[in-house]
């Protein structure tokens, strides 16, 4: 029969009291699923956003226990979605701009069988430093010529054995990382977020920078447009809203024969062209 522990350990129980702690000094509490996060990716993330972002990465079941200890509106549905290990994100930045930043932040990664290629793979014509042997076949199955030359492998002829978007392959991968070739890129994004009582998904927080900044351009011409309509003077449009006033001031007066001194040629050439016209019309008039 197992008895209840009473005793944990040490690290365990500074990342429970962390937790127990961290939630009531910061506005935000985001989640990060570790499925698929490797640790090469966080370490950068700890230097880049030190004194902004507090980092706790535990195991979801220490987590359940420590958050269901805090009275915090909206902790329950955090709680219900930690599982395996998880990465906790404590700041008081907006969940947006963090989730912005680490989209932001993305590093490069050696490949493993079965990566996808964010790159075209370029392999170099170099020494690789690498002695003969079994080797030598592991270049020739991944099409790569080589020769030897000084006692090492030389990779005789640039090579791109993988294309942007296709997969790295379970044989290639070892190899590319003793060549030091990182065709992987890799960032994290949050899984979820609460932002003082208002729970965030991982839809939710992703944002098209470009999108919306485009948004923005276009509502900015439709209002510049509709003010000048509207005759709504703005320091914006008051250039545009005058040089519009004064086109049709001049088309009026133009049409109606009111001569300015910025209209009388236009008046004089239309009456010039009017008369011609009649005269023309007079010319070729035959009485029935």
């Amino acid at each position: 029969m197992h008895e209840n522990r009473t005793v944990y350990p040490e690290r365990k129980s500074q990342m429970y009291q962390q937790l127990q702690d961290l939630p009531k000094q910061y506005k935000v509490l985001a989640l990060v699923k570790m499925t698929k996060v490797r640790a090469s990716q966080i370490l950068p993330l700890r230097k880049k956003l030190k004194g902004e972002v507090e980092f706790v990465s535990i195991k979801d079941k220490v987590a359940q226990k420590a958050l269901a200890k805090i009275e915090l509106p909206g902790i329950k549905e955090m709680i219900g979605g930690l599982t395996g290990q998880c990465l906790f994100m404590f700041t008081n930045m907006s969940p947006f701009k963090l989730n912005v930043l680490l989209a932001k932040n993305k590093i490069m990664l050696a490949a493993r069988g079965g990566d996808i290629s964010s790159i075209d793979i370029i392999v170099p014509e170099k020494n690789t430093g690498i002695a003969p042997g079994p080797m030598l076949t592991e270049f020739k199955e991944a099409k790569i010529p080589t020769k030897i030359d000084q006692g090492t492998i030389w990779i005789s002829k640039e090579t791109i054995p993988v294309k942007k978007g296709e997969i790295i392959n379970e044989k290639l991968a070892p190899l590319l990382g003793k060549l030091d070739i990182k065709p992987v890129e890799a960032g994290i994004s949050l899984y979820s977020a609460l932002e003082e009582g208002l729970m965030y998904s991982q839809e939710e927080m992703v944002i098209d920078i470009a999108k919306i900044k485009d948004e923005f351009i276009q509502a900015h011409q439709q209002a510049v447009s509709l003010s000048i309509e509207a005759a709504y003077v703005t320091p914006e449009n008051i250039i545009q809203i005058l040089s519009k006033a004064a086109q049709s001031a001049r088309s009026v007066s133009t049409e109606s024969g009111f001569m300015t001194d910025e209209t009388k040629e236009q008046i004089l050439q239309k009456a010039d062209s009017q008369a011609k016209s009649l005269a023309s019309q007079a010319k070729n008039y035959t009485p029935s």
